[in-house]
C-alpha cells in the first residue's frame, strides 16, 4: 500500500469517526432523574422544564423520583448511568453540601462524576418569625439570642438543606448560640410556628407566602445578595448587618462524565432556550425564584465554590448526616 493510499484510508477513518460522533441524538426517550419524592421544590421545576425541553425539542423526557438518603440515590444513579440518555435535577445539598455532609459515605463525587449542564433557577429561603414574635429584624433576633445563649429556638425541615445551613451561617456570622430544632418537613413546623412554639425559621419562600399574605407569619430577611422581587420590602441578610451573605437553594442539570461534549452542549443550548421563555420566566417568579442559565464551565466553576462555601458551614457548625 503506496503513502497516498494510506492518507486516504486514514481521512476516510477520521471521516467515518466524525460522522458517527455527529449521528443524532436522543435515539429513544430521555430520562431525568429527580432525587427527591413528587410535589416538592425540585419535583415541580424539573416537571416543568421536561415539559418545556420537549416542547421545544420534540425529544420525550420521562421524569422519574428516584429519592432517598438526601439525594444521592437519585444523582448516584445518573453518575452511573450507562445508556447514553439518562440525565438528572441536582441541586444546592446533594451537589454542594452533600460532599462534605456525607464524607466517604457519598457513593459519588459531582466534579469527578458528573457532566455539569446548566444551572437551571435559584431560590433563596427567607426567615420567619411568629406574628406575635417581638422580633422585627433580624439583628433583634441576633440581640434576643446574645443574651440568653442557647435559649432561642430555630427551626429547619431537613438535615443539611439549605434552611438548615442558612440558619448555622447566620449564627456563625453573629457568634450566638441557637437551639437548632431539626423537623422531617415543613408540616409540623409551620404548625409549631404560628403557635409560637418556635422563634425562627429559614423557610423556603412558597411554603410561608400564604402566611405571610395573611400576617400569620412576618418575614425579617431573605438569605440571597438581592431582595426577592415578591418580597421587595425585606431586607437581605447581608443588609442586616452580615455582608457578603448569600445562601440560595440553586437546581441544576446534569448528566454522566462519559457524555459526550456535543451532546452537553445540545442539552445546554435547550436549556437556555427554555429558560428564556416569558412564560417560565413568570412561572419560576411565581414560586420565589429566578432563572440561572449557564454555561457548562461557568457551572462548574459555581459548583467549585459552593462545595467549599457549604463545606466550610458543614465542618464549623459541626453539622453530622442523619
Amino acid at each position: 500500500m503506496n503513502r497516498r493510499t494510506i492518507l486516504l484510508a486514514a481521512t476516510g477513518i477520521a471521516a467515518a469517526r466524525g460522522a458517527a460522533a455527529q449521528e443524532p441524538w436522543p435515539t429513544r426517550p430521555i430520562r431525568l432523574i429527580i432525587p427527591y419524592p413528587p410535589g416538592g421544590g425540585t419535583d415541580v421545576i424539573s416537571r416543568e422544564m421536561a415539559a418545556r425541553l420537549g416542547a421545544l425539542t420534540g425529544w420525550t423526557i420521562v421524569a422519574e423520583n428516584r429519592p432517598g438518603a438526601g439525594g444521592n440515590i437519585g444523582i448516584d444513579l445518573v453518575a452511573k448511568a450507562t445508556d447514553g440518555h439518562t440525565i438528572g435535577m441536582g441541586q444546592t445539598s446533594n451537589l454542594a453540601v452533600n460532599p462534605t455532609l456525607y464524607g466517604a459515605n457519598i457513593p459519588y463525587q459531582p466534579l469527578r462524576d458528573l457532566a455539569l449542564i446548566s444551572l437551571v433557577a435559584s431560590q433563596p429561603n427567607v426567615f420567619v418569625v411568629a406574628r406575635d414574635a417581638p422580633y422585627r429584624t433580624l439583628q433583634d433576633v441576633v440581640a434576643a439570642a446574645r443574651a440568653r445563649p442557647g435559649r432561642l429556638t430555630a427551626a429547619h425541615p431537613g438535615n443539611g438543606t439549605v434552611g438548615h445551613l442558612s440558619t448555622e451561617m447566620v449564627a456563625l456570622a453573629a457568634r450566638v448560640e441557637l437551639t437548632v430544632v431539626p423537623y422531617r418537613g415543613a408540616g409540623q413546623l409551620v404548625t409549631d410556628m404560628l403557635a409560637g412554639r418556635l422563634d425562627l425559621y429559614s423557610a423556603n419562600p412558597l411554603a410561608v407566602r400564604g402566611m405571610l399574605n395573611t400576617g400569620e407569619l412576618r418575614a425579617i430577611a431573605v438569605t440571597s445578595a438581592q431582595r426577592m422581587p415578591s418580597l421587595p420590602e425585606v431586607p437581605t441578610v447581608a443588609e442586616s448587618g452580615f455582608p457578603g451573605f448569600d445562601a440560595v437553594n440553586w437546581t441544576g442539570l446534569v448528566a454522566p462524565a462519559r457524555t459526550p461534549a456535543a451532546v452537553v452542549t445540545q442539552l445546554n443550548e435547550a436549556v437556555g432556550r427554555a429558560l428564556r421563555q416569558e412564560e417560565v420566566v413568570a412561572r419560576l417568579a411565581g414560586e420565589g425564584s429566578e432563572p440561572a442559565p449557564s454555561t457548562p464551565d461557568g457551572f462548574r466553576t459555581f459548583l467549585t465554590a459552593e462545595i467549599e462555601k457549604w463545606g466550610r458551614v458543614v465542618r464549623e457548625a459541626r453539622v453530622q448526616a442523619d
